[in-house]
């Protein structure tokens, strides 16, 4: 937004703090601040613009610090804002109303906000000053860790032994990078459960298994008394209160964190009883002309450590300085995190502390899911709850805290389809969006009042949905109520060039029999077609006809990744998958992978669908690896495509000692016969040998996991942004009863889902749901299942390798050159200049090297 006021007549804000609450302050302002009535300074201590500190994880899986920056940058660029990095305050003259950095720089301000956040607090045992020892807070927190576990491992030739110490939310977080970072973990909890302050003993104990099966090793009850250190001063064991010891090389303390009120003692505010800037419901101070937002303040008599109500602050803050009226509502301390691959969620009371308090609890301990819903003594009125393995009702079940539930509460607990979930209207006052504090209402009226029709424009205009994202299924669906009750016509246009539906063109181009994008424009379409329509239409066609990729027209149609059939990495390279099916691979394979890496310089990861990515090859490249590939005997894992990607699958019977069933065996025979099958978004599937479910198969779109008399077969479930739990289509089913149901079920989807839908949401939507889906590939309610068994024959009858296939082709293979004078190496005399902030990619050496940045189901109601 651009500034029309007299900078000279401006009132000054400072804000002393650079995190996530002082950029939400900052953005709000000037939104709101039509006038150009205050220009804003944000002094923030680290070198580097506002980040997604809860996101630090993401650091450790290739993230770059920049890719974790929040909102737009153009908010830097605005002259109303002013944003001072590494310019930590170290002085607050209250009576000439300024403050001084670090570097003895003095502003003056008419109005100074404090968002100093937290600190991460670590308790004064022996040895905590020892090298090796860590924080979690910050990314040159993170950054340092990741230094001194790669050298550690590099010294002692083993993964190191990391250690936890605080198993809350940030202790969990900080087990998972170490796992990220290739190290063992475990995680060393003073009370008697994970988490304890968000579930309770049963979602704690549920939680332990999880993590547990994920490779953690978890110590609760545990007080750790010192830090020793080895032969060479760095950190070597941990004692214990109980006199049990164990060997660490690098030890993280996730023991809390405490507000960094320092400024404000020093500038003689009032602080809590336990730290803390202490500020009335309008967030201000004592001080007229200061206020505190976020961790640092407190608030109704507590700081808070959470994002959201961090950002609420921040919204009233801004409010009142531009004469409103708004106050602190108190603190929304749900949470839903995925920490460790594992959902976690708690909403309300929901350690069940008011009078009268009854819980529903359902407990499935083979699938790992714990479920909790509080309500009041007449069982009507949602309290709160805990969600554990499981979090898929979340979104629907937080907003209506304080409300009647309607119908069964156990439909929200037990597995989809198992009972009827009731269906309640939420009222206009339900937080919809913890994080920006979005009310239903609010939704609804971007609707009514301000002509949004889809979800991108509600949440331009609403901002819900645009920090965690947890809330739009939701949002999507008092979107689609309002415009429903509005009549409103919901167009199921795929774009402007086509006003059928993706499920509609696909049975006008079977009917049709058409083959090319030209020809079924022209026959259901108008104009040329648009980078929706486009690879739409050649999805479409290759999941009809499976003939290749780039045949005829069709190379134009796809987007780069399928149209180089590799996948572009950021920094203009390319990854390349070769398939392994099952996960199951020969040792000459292994080898000839390594030595490709090598000879191309190539950055190699195991993927979490038990495959081998190499990244960094260019453009010219990918033909001369996918030969030596070919010739091996591999051929390409489609990894690019919207497609089948991966068959995840334990070692099931043949070497496992749980295992019933050949899992590795059905994996391997399922990616086979899948493989190349083109469909409205990519799926994937799982094959477990036992219900110990180690291939983590109910978290696939197709989830097949062993019995004692054959197979159970699950569909629709999707990992993920919202993770969805699959559900039983079929049970102790023969192998030949699971290709037959998959093959219908998958192209029940390819036919009928819309353009980029997942099985998750596309089985949600079917009209009847699941048991309608399993009526017509079942019981054949449409009469179509001979059609659906034929043309999934022709695929697998006319499968050819992609990589192979252009291989053979000198035509195809001319659009793998970068230049055109230099078909098959880059040109010595060009070198490539980074741009606009553009950062040169590291090689692989570099990469490596860079210091930078068994119990039964149980259902119980317990008053």
């Amino acid at each position: 937004m651009s500034a029309t006021s007299d900078l000279g007549t401006t009132q000054r804000i400072v804000v002393v703090g650079g995190g996530m609450v002082a950029h939400r302050f900052t953005e709000a302002m000037r939104a709101r601040d039509e006038a150009g009535t205050y220009a804003v300074t944000v002094l923030a201590e680290e070198p580097r613009r506002p980040y997604d500190r809860v996101a630090l994880t993401s650091y450790f899986t290739g993230r770059h610090p920049e890719d974790l920056e929040l909102g737009d940058r153009g908010l830097w660029e605005d002259p109303l804002v002013t944003l001072r990095r590494d310019a930590r305050v170290t002085e607050i003259d209250r009576e000439a109303k300024t403050v001084t950095d670090k570097d003895g720089q003095t502003y003056g301000y008419d109005h100074l906000v404090m968002a100093t956040g937290s600190y991460a607090w670590a308790p004064p045992l022996e040895g905590a000053g020892l090298p090796g020892v860590f924080v979690y807070r910050t990314i040159d927190d993170v950054a340092a860790l990741r230094i001194y576990v790669e050298q550690r491992a590099k010294e002692e030739g083993r993964p190191v032994r990391g250690a936890v110490i605080g198993g809350g939310l940030l202790g969990l977080e900080a087990a998972g990078a170490l796992q990220e970072l290739g190290a063992t973990s475990t995680v060393i909890q003073s009370g008697d459960r994970l988490m304890n302050l968000q579930v309770d003993p049963g979602g704690g104990a549920a939680l332990r298994r999880l993590v547990e099966n994920l490779g953690v090793k978890v110590m609760v009850n545990t007080a750790t008394k010192a830090i020793k250190a080895n032969k060479t001063g760095r950190v070597g064991r941990l004692l214990f209160a109980d006199g049990a010891e164990q060997l660490v090389d690098v030890v993280v303390f996730a023991t809390g964190v405490r507000p960094r009120d320092e400024l404000g003692q020093q500038a003689g505010l009032e602080m809590g009883a336990r730290g803390g800037i202490v500020v009335d419901d309008t967030c201000l101070t004592a001080d007229p002309s200061i206020s505190a937002i976020g961790e640092v303040a407190c608030i109704q008599g507590a700081c808070i450590g959470l994002i959201a109500p961090g950002n609420t602050m921040a919204e009233i803050a801004v409010d009142r300085l531009l004469g409103g009226a708004s106050q602190y509502p108190g603190a929304d301390t749900a949470a839903k995190l995925k920490l460790l691959g594992v959902d976690v969620a708690s909403f309300g009371d929901a350690h069940a502390t008011t009078p009268g308090a009854l819980e529903l609890v359902y407990a499935d301990p083979v699938a790992g899911v714990y479920k909790k819903l509080v309500l009041t003594d007449d069982a009507r009125t949602l309290l709160g709850g805990v969600l554990v393995g499981d979090a898929s009702a979340y979104s629907s079940l937080r907003p209506m805290v304080g409300s009647e539930l309607g119908g069964d509460p156990a439909g929200w607990l037990l597995p989809e389809g198992a009972i009827e979930r009731p269906n309640v209207d939420l009222p206009d006052a339900a937080n919809v969006c913890s994080c920006n504090n979005v009310t239903a209402g609010t939704v609804r009226a971007a609707v009514t009042e301000h002509a949004c029709t889809d979800i991108a424009s509600v949440k331009a205009c609403t901002k819900a949905g645009t920090s965690c994202g947890s809330c739009l299924p939701l949002v999507k669906k008092l979107v689609g109520a309002e415009l429903e009750k509005s009549g409103i016509e919901i167009s199921n246009a795929l774009c402007e060039h086509f006003e059928f539906s993706r499920a509609q063109l696909f049975d006008a181009i079977q009917v049709s029999d058409l083959r090319t994008f030209s020809a079924i424009i022209d026959r259901f379409g108008t104009g040329r077609g648009c980078d929706v329509c486009k690879p739409t239409v050649a999805s479409v066609l290759s999941s009809l006809h499976n003939e290749h990729v780039l045949s005829q027209d069709r190379a134009a149609l796809q987007d780069t990744n399928d149209r180089v059939m590799a996948n572009m990495q950021k920094d203009g390279t390319y990854s390349v998958v070769p398939r392994v099916p099952g996960g199951e691979i020969l040792p000459e394979h292994l080898i000839l992978i390594g030595q490709i890496a090598k000879d191309y310089d190539l950055y190699t990861k195991i993927t979490g669908g038990q495959r081998i990515d190499m990244f960094g090859a260019r453009l010219e490249q990918l033909p001369q690896i996918w030969r030596r590939l070919v010739d091996a005997g591999m051929e390409s894992g489609q990894a690019y495509g919207k497609s089948l990607r991966t068959v995840k699958s334990c070692v099931g019977s043949s070497w496992c000692r749980y295992g019933v069933q050949d899992s590795t065996t059905m994996a391997i025979a399922l990616e086979l016969r899948y493989r190349g099958l083109r469909s409205p978004h990519k799926f994937k599937m799982g094959v477990s040998g036992c219900a110990r479910e180690c291939a983590e198969a109910r978290g696939k779109d197709i989830g097949v996991i062993a019995t004692d008399n054959g197979w159970n077969l699950y569909v629709g479930g999707n990992g993920g942004f919202t993770p969805v739990h699959a559900q039983l289509l079929a049970e102790d089913i023969d192998d030949a009863t699971v290709f037959k149901l998959i093959d219908r079920y998958v192209m029940l989807y390819i036919r009928t889902a819309d353009r980029l839908q997942r099985t998750a949401p596309w089985q949600q939507e079917y009209e009847g749901g699941l048991d309608a889906i399993r009526a017509v590939i079942v019981d054949d309610s449409l009469g179509i299942c001979a059609d659906l068994d034929a043309h999934m024959d022709r695929h697998v009858d006319t499968y050819e390798d992609e990589w192979k296939a252009v291989l053979g082709d000198p035509e195809r293979l001319q659009q793998f050159s970068s230049f055109i004078n230099a078909p098959d190496q880059p040109d010595s005399t060009l070198a490539y200049v980074p741009e606009r902030g553009q950062r040169r990619p590291a090689t692989a050496e570099e990469r490596r090297s860079s210091p930078v940045l068994i119990a039964p189901t149980t259902l119980e109601v317990r008053s």
